[in-house]
C-alpha cells in the first residue's frame, strides 16, 4: 500500500497543472479580479462538492462577510446595511464576472465607521461609569439589531465599554485589597518609602474606577493601532474567505503572509509559547497545546481557554485582544526565546486567571509516538500515545507514525505486555497513508479505508501485508478532539471487531481530505505579485462498512464523559460542513479471535455508570456548558461580583477532579531509560506524562477492559482446548 495514496494525490494535481489550467488564461492585470477568477475556477473544477453560486450562496456570503468585519455590530448602522442589501442577491453575479463593487463599497464604509468609532469610545471613556446602577449587558451579538442613530450607536458602545471596564474594575479592587492585606502590619515596621506605597494602595473606589477606565482605553488604543495597520489586501482576504468558506469549513484562502506562516508551521519549529489558537466571535481560543512546548511545560494553559489580554514583560499594562483579528493577536503572544508573556485567560470553567509563560523554541518532537508499561493485577500492559499521524512525504522511509508505532509495539512485546492501549485522544489526524499501515499492524490483511473524489470511483486503501505485529487485546482511546486519521483507525478497528473503542459519545466528525495549491502556479506572466494559496477539500473518506465519519464521527463502544461533552466543538458545529453519506461497504471479514467483546463492553459500561469520578466529570462538563452559554451579565458591580464569587465557589466543588489518583505506576522502556541519563528534558517529559497517566480515570478503565479481554481469551481458549481433547 505504501505510496499509493501519495501518487493518487500527485496524479490529481498533475492533471490540473498539465491539462485544465494550461488551457485557461489567467492574466487579469487587476489583482483583486484575478484572485477571484483563480479561486472560483479552481473550486469549480477541483472541490469535492462544487457549489452552485446562486442567490442563496450570495446571501450566505453577504451575511458571513458582514459578521466577520463587524461581529459586535458596533460599526455599521441599519442604514448602511439597507444600502448593502441591494447586493445581497447579486454577489453571485459579481463573483462570476470577478466584480468587486460590493467589497469596495463596504470596505470604504467600514474605514469611515471605524474612524468615527474612535471618537465615540474616547468620549465615553472620559466620563465615569456608575456601577451601582441596575442594568445588564447581552453578549449574544447574533441577536443584536444594527443601530438606527448615532445616539443608539453611542449607547451600544457605552454598554460594551462598561462591560469591559467592570472586569478591569473588579481586577483593580482585588489588587488593591491584596496589597492592603499584605501591608496589614504595624506602621512601625515600614520604612518611610514603604509607608508612602502603603498610602497609595489605599485607593478609593472612585480612583479604582478611573484606573479601570484608563485600562480599557489603553487596550482599545492598542487595538485600533493594529486596525489602522491593516492593509486593503488584509480586508480583501476576509471577503475572499467569506466566499470560499461557503464551500465547506476546511476550504481557506491563505494570503501571501498567511501562506508563509503556514509553511513555517509545517517546517517543525518556531519561537513562541507552543499553543495553536482559533478565532471565535468573542475572542481568541486555545485549540491545541503543543506537547513539550513552553505552555505544556508551564502546565497552566488548557484547550478551550479564551485569551483576553496579553502583557509583555517590559510593559506595565496588558493589551486587550478581544475583537482583534487572530494574526494581530498572535503578534502580541509570540516572541523571542527567553522573553516572558503574561496572558489573562477566561478559563474553560468561566474563571479569570493570569498566567506567565517564558517563550522558547517550540520543537514538534512530542508529536511522535511514545510508550510506557504498567502493572495491573499481576499483568503487564502497554500504553502507546500517538498525538498525530506524521509522515515525511518526500521520503516515507524516514521517521513516520507507522514505523514508530511498529517499533514501540515490538519494544513492548519484549517487556511481556499482555494488552495494549492506543491513545488517540486529542489527535487531530495527519497522513492517510500511515493510517493504513498502522491498521495493518493489528490485522492480517484487508481494506482499511475507502476514499472517493467527486465524480470518481471509490479507491479502497488496503493493508496487503499478512504479518500481524500485535494480535493481543487492544483498546483505542478517543475523545471529541480525535479527528480525521484518528477516526479512520478507530473505525477500522471497530468494524473489524479488532479492538474496543472507549471515549466520547462521538469523535470530531471530520471525514474530508484537503490539499494546498500555490495559486502562483496557475498564472502566466504574473505581474501582480504573490497571489497566495488555497486549501480546498478534494475527497471524502469512508469506513470499510460504507459509512462516512463526516459529522457523525466514530461512536465509542463504551461512552465516558469528559469536560468537552456538552461543548459545541465538532465538525457538526462548524459553518457549511459537508453532509454525511454512505457508499457500498468494502469486502472484509470480522476478526476471528477468542475475545468476548460483548461481555467485556457490558462490564465496562457497568463500571462506568458506578464510577464517582466520572459522575463528577459529567457534572463539571454540564456546569462548564452553563457558564460558556451565559449571555446576560449584570453591570451592577455588587451583582456582578456575586455572580463571579458564585462561579468561583462552584469551581471549588470540582477541585477534587485534579486530586484523583490511581494506584498504578507507569514506567519508561529500557531504551528510554538510557537516553534519560543524558537528556534531562526527556526525563521531565516522561515524568509529567506518567504522573498524568496515574491520575487518568480513562486509562484506568482501559486497563480494566484489557484485563477483562485477557480473561475472556483465557476462558474461551481453555474451553476450545477442552473441546478438542
Amino acid at each position: 500500500m505504501k505510496g499509493n495514496y501519495k501518487f493518487l494525490l500527485l496524479a490529481l494535481l498533475i492533471a490540473f497543472a498539465s491539462c485544465s489550467f494550461t488551457n485557461k488564461k489567467f492574466e487579469d492585470p487587476d489583482k483583486d479580479k484575478l484572485l477571484i477568477q483563480l479561486i472560483t475556477y479552481l473550486l469549480d473544477q477541483a472541490h469535492f462538492n462544487p457549489q452552485d453560486i446562486n442567490d442563496d450562496f450570495s446571501a450566505n456570503v453577504f451575511e458571513d462577510y458582514l459578521n466577520n468585519i463587524d461581529p459586535f455590530k458596533r460599526y455599521f448602522y441599519a442604514s448602511d446595511i439597507k444600502e448593502f442589501e441591494a447586493y445581497k442577491n447579486l454577489l453571485d453575479d459579481q463573483i462570476k464576472v470577478h466584480d468587486v463593487t460590493f467589497f469596495n463599497l463596504t470596505h470604504q464604509r467600514l474605514l469611515q465607521r471605524i474612524d468615527e468609532s474612535k471618537k465615540i469610545y474616547a468620549q465615553i471613556l472620559e466620563k465615569p461609569f456608575d456601577f451601582t446602577k441596575d442594568e445588564a449587558y447581552s453578549a449574544d451579538y447574533e441577536k443584536l439589531d444594527y443601530v438606527s442613530s448615532k445616539k443608539e450607536m453611542k449607547e451600544r458602545w457605552r454598554q460594551q465599554l462598561k462591560f469591559s471596564t467592570i472586569a478591569n474594575y473588579d481586577d483593580a479592587i482585588a489588587q488593591r485589597d491584596s496589597n492592603l492585606e499584605n501591608n496589614n502590619l504595624p506602621e512601625s515596621v515600614f520604612s518611610s518609602e514603604k509607608k508612602k506605597q502603603k498610602s497609595k494602595d489605599k485607593k478609593s473606589l472612585k480612583e479604582v474606577e478611573v484606573e479601570a477606565r484608563l485600562a480599557t482605553k489603553r487596550s482599545l488604543d492598542e487595538l485600533y493601532d493594529y486596525i489602522d495597520d491593516r492593509r486593503r489586501t488584509d480586508w480583501f482576504s476576509v471577503y475572499i474567505n467569506a466566499i470560499v468558506e461557503g464551500f465547506d469549513p476546511h476550504t481557506f484562502y491563505f494570503a501571501p503572509e498567511d501562506k508563509e506562516r503556514f509553511d513555517r508551521d509545517m517546517s517543525g519549529n518556531f519561537e513562541g509559547i507552543g499553543a495553536r489558537l482559533q478565532k471565535k466571535v468573542d475572542g481568541i481560543m486555545v485549540n491545541e497545546i503543543i506537547s513539550g512546548g513552553p505552555a505544556w511545560r508551564a502546565n497552566e494553559l488548557e484547550v478551550g481557554d479564551q485569551i483576553l489580554k496579553v502583557k509583555q514583560e517590559d510593559e506595565e499594562e496588558p493589551v486587550n485582544i478581544v475583537g482583534m483579528r487572530l494574526d494581530d493577536a498572535i503578534k502580541f503572544i509570540k516572541g523571542p526565546k527567553g522573553t516572558v508573556v503574561t496572558l489573562t485567560l477566561k478559563k474553560v470553567d468561566g474563571t479569570i486567571e493570569d498566567i506567565s509563560i517564558t517563550r522558547d523554541i517550540v520543537e514538534l518532537e512530542e508529536t511522535y509516538a511514545k510508550s510506557s508499561t504498567v502493572e495491573k493485577d499481576g499483568k503487564t500492559f502497554g500504553i502507546i500515545n500517538l498525538p498525530k499521524f506524521y509522515i515525511n512525504f518526500e521520503d516515507y522511509n524516514k521517521r513516520n507514525a507507522a514505523s514508530d508505532i511498529k517499533q514501540e509495539i515490538l519494544r513492548l512485546k519484549e517487556q511481556g505486555v499482555q494488552g495494549l492501549v492506543l491513545d488517540l485522544r486529542n489527535n487531530g489526524g495527519g497522513s492517510l497513508q500511515t493510517v493504513v499501515d498502522i491498521a495493518g499492524l493489528f490485522i492480517e490483511e484487508g481494506p482499511v479505508v475507502q476514499v472517493k473524489g467527486a465524480g470518481e470511483s471509490k479507491q479502497v486503501l488496503r493493508d496487503r501485508d499478512k504479518a500481524i505485529v500485535w494480535d493481543g487485546p487492544l483498546v483505542i482511546l478517543v475523545n471529541e478532539l480525535s479527528a480525521s486519521a484518528s477516526e479512520i483507525l478507530a473505525a477500522a478497528m471497530q468494524d473489524y471487531k479488532r479492538g474496543i473503542v472507549i471515549g466520547s459519545k462521538q469523535t470530531y466528525g471530520k471525514g474530508t481530505v484537503q490539499n494546498v495549491l500555490d495559486l502562483n502556479t496557475m498564472v502566466r506572466n504574473n505581474t501582480n505579485g504573490d497571489m497566495g494559496a488555497l486549501k480546498f477539500t478534494t475527497q471524502k473518506f469512508y469506513r470499510i462498512n460504507g459509512g462516512s465519519t463526516q459529522l457523525e464521527g466514530v461512536k465509542s463502544d463504551v461512552v465516558v464523559p469528559d469536560r468537552y461533552s456538552y461543548i459545541n466543538i465538532g465538525e457538526k458545529d462548524q459553518d457549511n460542513p459537508l453532509p454525511w453519506d454512505k457508499i457500498d461497504a468494502a469486502d472484509y471479514n470480522v476478526w476471528e479471535n477468542y475475545f468476548d467483546y460483548d461481555t467485556t463492553i457490558s462490564k465496562s459500561k457497568a463500571r462506568m455508570a458506578a464510577n464517582e469520578q466520572l459522575k463528577l466529570i459529567d457534572a463539571n462538563a454540564k456546569w462548564v456548558k452553563k457558564i460558556r452559554d451565559q449571555e446576560l451579565y449584570s453591570l451592577n458591580y455588587n451583582e456582578y461580583k456575586k455572580q463571579m464569587e458564585l462561579n468561583e465557589e462552584e469551581a471549588k466543588r470540582f477541585s477534587k477532579l485534579s486530586e484523583y489518583q490511581t494506584n498504578l505506576t507507569f514506567n519508561s522502556l529500557p531504551y528510554e531509560m538510557k537516553l534519560m541519563d543524558s537528556d534531562s528534558i526527556l526525563k521531565e517529559k516522561r515524568k509529567r506524562w506518567h504522573l498524568a497517566l496515574a491520575k487518568d480515570v480513562y486509562i484506568e478503565e482501559a486497563l480494566n477492559v484489557l484485563n477483562d479481554l485477557k480473561m475472556t481469551y483465557a476462558i474461551k481458549n481453555k474451553v476450545a482446548n477442552s473441546v478438542k481433547n
